[in-house]
């Protein structure tokens, strides 16, 4: 399996530049997530490795190979699409091994390693029948399959469990995070869904507007974003950011807002002591609220909507102008409309410049 190199690699429609050039290197047997909104650029670097866009600029390796004027049969990749993309009139041994008859594998080799995936993704009982006779779930294994029976060096994933209901994509999500622990292959992984990104990812890619925000494991991401834009995508429910301006008393840095008044940790209030500017957005994650105040400095909410979740409740709170959601454990109801104190755990509150969005 090949060290993956993007060097200077760039992508342009015209004069619309998508993709500035950017590096990325993707090791070997990585489980590798692309993550970020729509139109952020990942699906079209994505296709650039896989050979379906022209690069612009720049130039991809295979270990230190160059594969940018490699077709797509010549660079040993194997790709699931968001549409499951099935031969309706073959049936689904036929459309898994699709590519080895092709490739004029022998009978006994494409026999063995049908049947070898189909068990792995519980699909075996399947293989006689014909696409429309599959569930959405069962159609994405089989697309699954028929990329696995390749054994080729690279995987690529574009959104492939985007058309399933919730409940689904969460046993596809389980089932492929399995997967990834069975097979000892490069795999590149594209979502939107932050939650399969933290999921799956050995190391996440997070783009936004063409641009590669930050990259490594997902506690990494969760625990140290180094900009605003990482902080609200990664983590669930969302983070929280309000606005407000740091202060000191008496050896104590505060950051304070319409609504609130927060002492922070002493060694970010040392770090915050040469920021430029004392105009802040603080970012406190919806786990860092706690109901015993003696644990947290106090901060009054007004609760406007409380969402029942079984074990654990998110709260709509409001500071001043500002939604804040809290995660409680459903031990007793919150009505809306009351005002709740709670405690802020003061060494898990980020602080970034308002203006840049980057984490101070």
């Amino acid at each position: 399996m090949p060290k993956i190199v993007f060097d200077k690699v760039s992508k342009s429609y015209g004069s619309v530049e998508v993709l500035p050039p950017f590096d990325l290197t993707l090791e070997d047997s990585e489980f590798t997530v692309l993550v970020g909104p729509s139109g952020c650029g990942k699906s079209t670097t994505l296709r650039m490795l896989a050979g379906l866009e022209t690069l612009s600029g720049g130039e991809i390796y295979f270990d230190d190979r160059p594969i940018s004027k490699l077709d797509p049969k010549d660079r040993d990749l194997a790709m699931v699409f968001q549409d499951y993309a099935l031969y309706p009139h073959m049936n689904i041994a036929k459309n898994m091994s699709f590519a080895l008859r092709l490739a004029k594998a022998s009978k006994s080799e494409i026999e063995e390693k049908v049947t070898r995936v189909a068990t792995m993704l519980n699909i075996a009982h399947l293989l006689d029948r014909k696409p429309a006779e599959l569930s959405g779930g069962q159609r994405q294994r089989v697309a699954m399959g028929r990329a696995l029976v390749r054994d080729a060096g690279t995987f690529l994933f574009d959104e492939p469990l985007s058309n399933l209901d919730a409940k689904l994509r969460g046993k596809m999500r389980a089932e492929l995070a399995e997967m990834r622990d069975t097979i000892d292959k490069n795999m590149v992984y594209v979502t939107h869904d932050q939650v399969e990104a933290m999921t799956l990812g050995d190391r996440i890619v997070v783009m936004s507007d063409g641009l590669i925000q930050q990259q490594g494991t997902p506690e990494e991401l969760f625990k140290s974003p180094v900009n605003k834009f990482v902080a609200g995508f990664i983590g669930s429910p969302t983070m929280n950011f309000i606005d407000g301006a740091l202060t000191e008393e008496k050896g104590v840095t505060w950051v304070r807002g319409d609504g609130f008044m927060l002492p922070l940790d002493a060694d970010l209030g040392k770090r915050l002591q040469s920021a430029a500017s004392k105009d802040v957005t603080v970012g406190i994650r919806p786990s860092s609220f706690v109901t015993d105040t003696d644990r947290g400095a106090a901060i009054e909410l007004k609760v406007v909507v409380a969402e029942y979740l079984g074990a654990q409740s998110v709260l709509v709170t409001r500071c001043g102008d500002a939604d804040v959601l809290v995660e409680t454990q459903s031990t007793s109801p919150i009505r809306a409309g009351t005002i709740q104190t709670f405690g802020v755990l003061t060494d898990e509150i980020m602080i970034f410049d308002k203006a840049s969005g980057l984490r101070l």
